[in-house]
């Protein structure tokens, strides 16, 4: 996707969550994120090894996409506001290679104070266990995409995370 492309996408998506008093998270290209007004941006680890303080600044809070311990603690040292930590499980989107495990999970919840939000394979078989490793949270891309009842979808997970308690 070319930036302009990202930038016209982007408002879209800001207007409507917006209308729906929905936080809205942008994604990779700081300068537009930061010309749209967006508060809220998330990062690739090495897109926010590079920013300035002043383009830090911009936003009340940033997340980082870690795949390890190091990535975890090297994120909250630079002003990362929270991290994703993946890829926990098998998944689609990263075919052939295998997921991290729980393990690893839990080594990166361990080894920072940041809110780490689990990603990769995540669904209703396995939220529990994200949790018990110490996750704040999940990331779900595929199950949203293959359900048909999306409502439904979150009360399962939330069921299961109920059921663990």
């Amino acid at each position: 996707m070319n930036v302009l492309d990202y930038a016209a996408l982007a408002c879209t998506v800001m207007d409507i969550c917006g209308k729906f008093g929905v936080s809205c998270t942008l994604h990779s290209f700081v300068r537009e994120a930061s010309e749209l007004g967006a508060k809220n941006l998330h990062l690739p680890l090495s897109v926010l090894r590079v920013l300035t303080d002043t383009e830090k600044d911009r936003f009340k809070v940033i997340g980082a996409s870690c795949h390890s311990v190091s990535d975890a603690i090297e994120a909250e040292q630079i002003g990362a506001s929270y991290i994703t930590a993946g890829h926990v499980f098998n998944t689609d989107c990263k075919k052939g290679l295998p997921g991290r495990g729980l393990d690893f999970l839990r080594e990166v919840c361990r080894n920072t104070s940041l809110p780490v939000y689990a990603i990769g394979g995540i669904s209703t078989d396995n939220i529990a266990d994200i949790a018990a490793a110490g996750a704040s949270g999940a990331c779900i891309m595929s199950g949203f995409m293959r359900c048909t009842d999306p409502t439904g979808y979150i009360k399962k997970l939330r069921g299961e995370l109920e059921n663990a308690q």
